[in-house]
């Protein structure tokens, strides 16, 4: 992955979380956060 798509990928990212945040607040950040916690100890698990 060369430096530009890595960068362009990141603020994409980033924009997509600011209008998420706009529109909608806060909850879905952090329904999505604890959902990844909790995948992110499952695959620990299986490792």
């Amino acid at each position: 992955m060369s430096n530009s798509l890595a960068i362009t990928l990141g603020l994409l990212l980033l924009a997509c979380i600011a209008i998420d945040v706009i529109f909608f607040g806060t909850q879905n950040l952090v329904f999505l956060g604890k959902k990844l916690f909790l995948l992110i100890e499952w695959m620990a698990f299986w490792r």
